[in-house]
């Protein structure tokens, strides 16, 4: 147990991602991850700070909340950092008009954005939408302009929901970078602007941090290299092959995060810590 108190030293704040790590997706919502209600709760309870960080990009941040609530999660709108809201601020400080390749249930968060005469493409998890027609739209799209810009909320290869792993936007986009030459900026994890948004919120330095996801290429990956520590767990899409170059914290992930009387969990290290 001194081991992890010396790890996570220091830790003033936590980011959670949230699919596979407090929830799985799947028909009728999803459900929650045995034990990640609690210890989201104990987390809340303590002197850390907390804010959710996800690419979630089928929901808007309204319908995600909505959804954690009926789960039983303490969570609110303004604890979320997500990639939607995100690029919607980057189409408006940058002039630009969208072409959306998007899921229907994210439509909404880009309703103040003008999408006439698109001058870029912004492409998210768009399910059943990445069909080839749409696909090859948006190809058209880029192709059409001089200086093609093609957004994409998240790059991840795949996810897991009750029924099994699913295709992420992370393929979809490569296709599109590929295909036209170009290549994607991307608004979500890794992205260094993204963790620097969401720690600008909890208002502490990356070094204070610490990230709690399921991916080690978006979460675990992506925060290191912004300077953050971070702890992946052996929930949602979580497989013991790694790409390598990826580290996994010492010790290997962690169960779930229902963390609390496992060893290893950072509330037991931090807020019980032991005698």
């Amino acid at each position: 147990m001194a081991a992890w108190g010396e790890r996570l030293a220091g830790v003033r704040g936590v980011l959670l991602d949230i699919s596979g790590v407090l929830y799985d997706g799947g028909e009728g919502g999803g459900a929650a991850i045995a034990g990640s209600v609690e210890a989201v709760a104990r987390l809340k309870r303590s002197r850390l700070k907390v804010r959710f960080c996800t690419n979630e990009s089928q929901k808007s941040r309204a319908d995600l909340v909505g959804l954690l609530r009926r789960l039983g999660f303490d969570v609110s709108e303004g604890e979320v950092t997500a990639p939607a809201p995100a690029a919607c601020l980057i189409l408006k400080q940058r002039g630009l008009r969208p072409h959306l390749l998007v899921h229907d249930g994210v439509r909404s968060e880009f309703d103040q954005i003008d999408t006439s005469n698109p001058n870029c493409v912004v492409i998210a998890d768009a399910g059943e939408g990445f069909s080839y027609q749409n696909m090859n739209k948006a190809f058209q799209v880029l192709m059409e302009l001089e200086n093609p810009v093609l957004f994409s909320l998240g790059k991840g290869r795949y996810y897991k929901e009750t029924s099994g792993l699913m295709l992420d936007v992370g393929p979809y986009m490569k296709a599109l970078e590929y295909a036209c030459g170009i290549e994607a900026e991307v608004v979500g994890k890794p992205s260094p602007e993204f963790f620097k948004s969401a720690l600008q919120e909890m208002g502490v330095e990356a070094h204070e941090a610490i990230m709690i996801g399921d991916d080690i290429v978006g979460d675990v990956g992506g925060a290191q290299r912004y300077g953050m520590r971070a702890l992946q767990v052996r929930t949602g899409k979580f497989r013991y092959l790694r790409p390598q170059g990826y580290l996994c914290p010492p010790g290997g992930p962690l169960q779930s995060m229902d963390m609390s009387y496992r060893a290893g969990g950072i509330c037991h290290a931090q807020l019980w810590p032991q005698d």
